[in-house]
């Protein structure tokens, strides 16, 4: 169950990643042209979010490859 949970979480944050990654690109491209779509974060905050969102998958994924890879009694 810890695991399916895991790669469901995994899978999310991902996504999540891949959202605010390509909102922040959305967001530095509207603000070249004088827009804005949020006024509280960065893009530069948002990529940063994304980052963070990546390295917990990364965690993740590892940590299902351990489990993986242990010997099974």
């Amino acid at each position: 169950m810890i695991g399916k949970l895991s790669s469901v979480m995994s899978r999310v944050l991902f996504l999540v990643a891949f959202l605010l990654a390509g909102l922040a690109v959305w967001e530095k491209l509207l603000n070249a042209f004088g827009f804005t779509m949020l006024r509280g974060y960065a893009p530069s905050r948002l990529l940063e979010y994304a980052a963070v969102a990546v390295l917990f998958v990364i965690a993740l994924q590892l940590r299902e490859m351990k489990e993986l890879q242990k010997p099974r009694l």
